[in-house]
């Protein structure tokens, strides 16, 4: 039997490439992947039309889809996260049918319920063997973690991996097997593992933000849950990281040691567990090449689907066993609805990710932001798009004082007591218009160019065009 196949258009016809079929596309490069582009390139050149995109999320390395939907080889997207210039030319409506928007969770939910059905999986694969055991962990390319592949992998029709670094068989350890794999495409380069790190892994030096971790970290001291056991996830924003490095020295002091750091991992809580903060870390992506480095070497670092990092009809998930999440947000509303997806002026420059499982599953869901950038308040009456509703955020911190949802005085009295500076969230919003003006109400109202999907299926939100 031989799998194994160089180029990729080979294994595009031996894959049964044709009009009208489902094709996807993991993440775990970022804006370093090559394989989406390379594959619709090969697709377009042999004049196949009207495919739909499942990618697990798209960045502005993929901006070549532009030109694929102008020209009907791309005619639907399915994604967790979208930006750079593709999410704006999608707010203009370059698309005719609606992206779907999913989370993290809702994704593999979503294929292995069978309500996405993919008919080719092209799996970026950095290490791989002649049969298609696969792994992020060797090659010039390696990624990490192959967590967003493996539902992809499992219930797709065919399934492909492309890879530039074959050793011999049998590969050990592999994120996909053998069993799940049609064909082995060998490819001078998948992508830039360089691309994995991008402005939004980095902690921010910003003394805004550095104040706003500040207080973070003393809310997760109050609330009593920084205790033996203490598990934590940290979104990849500036001020988000920051809050592992105020975190420390309160588990220092306190002689505490988490159970586990989780998310999409980065070289800080990689130093956390290298000096006994936490006992493991579950990785569904590295988010930098520190994390990549120490998912190979520590066993202690622990790959993860998926699926049981936040599937949410999963007999059980990580997020479900989480004590605190760290998030951000480009609006919050009086209502603790928060918006990821979008900008101020309603274009897509994100999306839900992980942000929305965490909340619903976290004891503690925290968004940290500033109370306003680039002169517009960061709180507002109503979010463009509601990304995570308000129901499932507990608390929003920013540097002039934070604000506890009004379901959680448990909350506020524990903050209280260690008097920490806490108001009603209307009250932040004053203090953000004070210094910005309250802005001119604006909402696109054109076509609706995207739905929102949360993780219990139902459309929580649509985002409309500008035009």
């Amino acid at each position: 039997m031989n799998k194994l196949m160089t180029g990729l258009k080979e294994a595009v016809r031996q894959a049964g490439l044709r009009d009208g079929m489902s094709i996807s596309f993991h993440h775990h490069l970022r804006n370093g992947d090559h394989v989406l582009n390379m594959v619709l390139e090969e697709a377009a050149r042999i004049g196949i039309r009207d495919l739909c995109v499942q990618a697990s999320s798209l960045f502005d390395v993929h901006a070549p889809l532009i030109d694929h939907i102008k020209s009907g080889v791309v005619t639907g997207i399915e994604t967790n996260y979208m930006s750079g210039r593709l999410g704006y030319a999608i707010s203009q409506g370059i698309l005719k049918k609606p992206v779907v928007f999913r989370s993290h969770g809702g994704r593999p939910d979503a294929i292995e319920s069978g309500r996405v059905h993919i008919d080719v999986a092209f799996i970026a694969a950095p290490a791989s063997d002649p049969m298609g055991n696969a792994n992020g962990l060797a090659g010039p390319a390696a990624c990490g973690s192959l967590g967003y592949a493996m539902s992809d992998a499992r219930f797709a029709d065919k399934v492909v991996i492309v890879t530039d670094h074959l050793e011999p068989y049998p590969l050990f350890p592999s994120s996909i097997g053998e069993e799940d794999v049609d064909i082995v495409a060998f490819v001078d380069c998948i992508g830039d593992p360089q691309g994995i790190v991008s402005g939004t892994t980095r902690i921010t030096r910003d003394p805004v933000g550095l104040t706003i971790a500040r207080y973070a970290s003393r809310v997760i001291e109050a609330s009593g849950l920084l205790a033996d056991g203490f598990s934590f996830q940290t979104g990849a924003g500036g001020a988000s990281l920051a809050v592992t490095q105020y975190l420390k020295p309160i588990m220092r002091s306190l002689g505490v040691q988490g159970s586990f750091g989780m998310g999409g991992i980065t070289g800080y809580l990689v130093e956390m567990l290298e000096e006994g903060y936490f006992k493991e870390l579950l990785d569904v992506q590295c988010f930098d090449l520190r994390a990549v480095h120490s998912i190979r070497d520590n066993i202690r670092h622990i790959e993860l689907s998926a699926k049981r990092y936040a599937g949410p009809f999963a007999k059980s998930a990580a997020v479900d066993s989480l004590d605190v999440v760290v998030l951000g947000a480009t609006e919050i509303d009086t209502d603790f609805n928060v918006n990821v997806h979008t900008d101020s002026n309603g274009i897509i420059m994100g999306g839900s990710g992980g942000h929305s499982d965490t909340a619903a599953g976290a004891k503690l869901a925290m968004i940290v932001a500033p109370l306003y950038r680039a002169r517009l308040p960061i709180v507002v009456d109503r979010v463009l798009c509601k990304s995570t509703p308000g129901s499932t955020i507990d608390v929003l911190v920013t540097q002039r004082g934070i604000a506890v949802n009004p379901q959680r005085t448990d909350l506020l009295d524990k903050l209280q007591a260690h008097r920490l500076p806490c108001f009603d969230i209307h009250e932040l919003k004053s203090m953000g218009e004070k210094v910005t003006g309250k802005p001119q109400a604006l909402r696109p109202d054109g076509r609706v160019v995207a739905e929102v999907e949360y993780r219990d299926r139902s459309i929580i939100d649509r985002i409309h065009s500008m035009i």
